[in-house]
């Protein structure tokens, strides 16, 4: 095929630029332009194109409630042909156009109180959180059900395991099975042990059958999307001291049991991708993403038959990892590999079927400068789903109909000041041992160079098993402080994922040293191209980058003037291997947190700090930010805010941007060293 050379998939992997004034300085972008509630958003299509739904702004709201929309496709220009606010507690955060006349919907909803082992939170005790529950209704939303709920009693669970799981619900869609016109495929949690199971599950009359029974150990792997057989499931099995094993086994056709494959067993000390992505209809091989071969992932084919892989990949890039294939998954399609994704320095879809690649490029014509995404489309192509987004411009929706004419459904933020946001750059830079580290730096509207330096801010990424794409911030950090005249620069440090397993595993032990020399080098790396001033950086990070905050706070000598912490680690000695409910994320990634504990050098503190969390975040619990703020404030100026309702992850609701970006703002100009930032 002609995709399969490396050569071939090269990208424009330089920089991503954003529209920038250059003759005057931005005018900061207000708060409340950050806190809104989406116009629109997690807008979905249904296979047939008869269907479009999405959650948009709740009427009369003023952009601080949720509602979920719905859309007849032959009347777009009419509008939604019904809008349904979210209630008072559970609030809409997701949608999603099913087969059936039915719409997938995620609402989240406020809890405290036991958990008993249902969700991510205390083992013991109360446990102050937000829980999530799918719901499915049809397009006229007046009634609402429990999704694939499995409603009858259970013996021997206990009342506080029994509410949680009415709160937080016991299912969700595993695959759509796009050929099918009644079924998907659903996993159910079993309320006694806790371990998913498998089903077919029929929309029209709730039956189920039963596909795969899950345990600790084992779990289901590549469903057929024709019909939902299980073709391959993976399990995790001891391979000496202290080690495992995952081990890929493939359903055999004959004795229809399933075998393993050594080629495709990884240790787990390895870190090895191994992931099976999909099934060839005409040869029986498999799609593989894997790094086996290459320090990047690529997409291999391998025979079950031969139990081997074929001799080239068919699809790599020499840079960056393929992350995903595009299978068609319309009739005309179905199962054929239209084309792959790239994570270079943002994901992009490479097309290689001519159809589907002709498409993309004429709206990438109609669209420069911008990235856009086909989401959805119909079988003939008659309606088309896409979205197009930039660095300075939030993402807008819009469908394509009869190949010709697009509606345009709108923007995530269209009250957004796009032009007080500037420049964005995909960069590397040379690690004080010669490691080069990926980084985007973005630059406030009209710097250019040789214009006096910033004030700038590095802002590593949480995870730390993460990465940061170039584009719209989601989070609206970066275009806040940009247009408040900052520069901001996010390292890919060493531990990132995405830049290959070599950079990967170097993280491995590193927390506060190597990975923490890679966000002091990008300092000095701004200083040393003439963009920030030596005297005027400050660090910025959430989660893991809460972590490399606080321990830039006890490092020294420090390039920065002062740090913010939000939702921090800062006690690795109890982090240890309790931080994640997945067992296999346990033993893969819990072992390699080590190295300087920020804890344990709080005498060491040399910079002003502001730490904040979360109220209802139990992913880095209040505790690590407390109890670091109530070892530093003697030594160093520090402010300590708990955030009333927030919890760790996004989306996050209008009063948390209200109370967290104007109190970081007020830390860098007030309290950031002897003058602030």
């Amino acid at each position: 095929m002609k995709y399969r050379t490396p050569a071939k998939l090269a990208l424009a992997a330089g920089i991503v630029i954003a529209a920038a004034s250059a003759h005057a300085a931005p005018t900061p972008i207000p708060t409340e332009s950050f806190a809104k509630i989406p116009a629109i958003q997690s807008v979905t299509m249904s296979a047939d194109g008869k269907r479009l739904v999405a959650i948009v702004a709740a009427p009369g709201s003023n952009y601080a409630d949720t509602a979920l929309a719905n859309w007849d496709m032959d009347n777009l220009a009419a509008g939604p042909t019904s809008i349904t606010p979210s209630g008072d507690r559970m609030k809409f955060i997701a949608a999603s156009a099913l087969k059936a006349g039915k719409t997938l919907v995620l609402g989240r909803q406020e809890f405290t109180g036991q958990l008993g082992g249902c969700g991510e939170g205390n083992s013991t005790g109360s446990t102050k959180t937000f829980l999530t529950k799918a719901y499915l209704t049809d397009p006229s939303q007046t009634k609402f059900d429990e999704a694939f709920a499995d409603n009858s009693r259970k013996l021997g669970v206990s009342e506080q395991t029994q509410r949680c799981l009415e709160l937080a619900g016991t299912a969700s869609l595993v695959h759509s099975l796009p050929l099918d016109p009644d079924k998907v495929i659903i996993s159910q949690m079993n309320e006694l042990t806790l371990s998913a199971n498998y089903y077919l599950y029929n929309l029209k009359t709730g039956q189920t059958e039963l596909l795969f029974r899950g345990g600790a150990r084992s779990a289901p792997g590549l469903f057929h999307p024709r019909n939902g057989e299980l073709l391959t499931r993976s399990q995790i099995e001891p391979a000496g001291s202290n080690e495992y094993e995952q081990q890929i086994l493939i359903k055999n056709k004959e004795s229809g049991q399933f075998e393993k494959h050594d080629n495709l067993t990884t240790r787990l000390s390895d870190r090895q991708a191994m992931d099976v992505a999909g099934i060839d209809d005409a040869t029986g091989k498999l799609y593989i993403l894997t790094d086996k071969f290459s320090d990047q992932v690529q997409a291999w084919q391998y025979d079950p038959a031969t139990r081997s892989f074929d001799k080239e990949p068919l699809a790599a890039h020499p840079d960056y990892p393929i992350s995903g294939l595009i299978l068609g998954t319309r009739p005309s399609n179905f199962n054929q590999v239209l084309g792959f994704y790239v994570d270079g320095p943002r994901r992009e879809a490479v097309y290689i079927d001519p159809t589907m690649k002709s498409l993309h490029d004429s709206l990438k014509q109609a669209y420069p400068g911008t990235y856009v995404a086909i989401t959805g489309y119909n079988d003939d192509l008659s309606r088309v789903l896409f979205t197009t987004s930039a660095a300075n411009q939030p993402t807008s929706y819009y469908v394509l109909t009869d190949k010709k004419s697009v509606v345009p459904l709108g923007s995530e933020r269209p009250w957004m000041d796009t032009k007080q946001i500037g420049e964005q750059r995909w960069v590397t830079y040379t690690a004080r041992d010669g490691r080069k580290i990926p980084a985007i730096i973005d630059l406030p509207a009209g710097w250019k160079e040789g214009d006096p330096t910033l004030p700038a801010l590095v802002h590593p990424h949480g995870g730390p098993w993460a990465r940061d794409y170039t584009g719209w911030d989601a989070s609206g950090w970066v275009p806040f402080f940009t247009s408040r005249g900052y520069a901001v620069i996010r390292p890919q440090y060493r531990g990132s994922t995405g830049f290959g397993r070599d950079h990967w595993i170097a993280g491995d032990k590193q927390w506060g040293l190597t990975m923490q020399d890679d966000n002091d080098d990008a300092a000095a790396w701004l200083v040393s191209q003439g963009i920030a001033a030596k005297d005027r950086i400050a660090i910025f990070g959430y989660s893991y980058g809460g972590f490399a905050s606080a321990a830039a706070t006890v490092r020294s000598p420090s390039p920065f003037q002062c740090a913010i912490a939000g939702a921090p680690v800062t006690d690795l000695a109890r982090l240890g291997v309790s931080w994640s409910e997945n067992r296999l994320q346990r033993i893969l990634q819990g072992q390699t947190v080590t190295g300087m504990d920020p804890m344990k050098n709080t005498d060491k503190a040399n910079i002003p700090v502001l730490l904040y969390v979360g109220d209802r975040d139990v992913r880095t619990p209040s505790f690590h930010a407390r109890s670091f703020y109530n070892a530093v404030q003697g030594k160093v100026p520090a402010k300590f805010e708990l955030i009333p309702d927030m919890p760790h992850s996004m989306p996050w609701y209008p009063r948390h941007y209200q109370a967290t970006l104007p109190l970081m703002e007020s830390f860098l100009r007030n309290d950031c060293g002897p003058g602030g930032l």
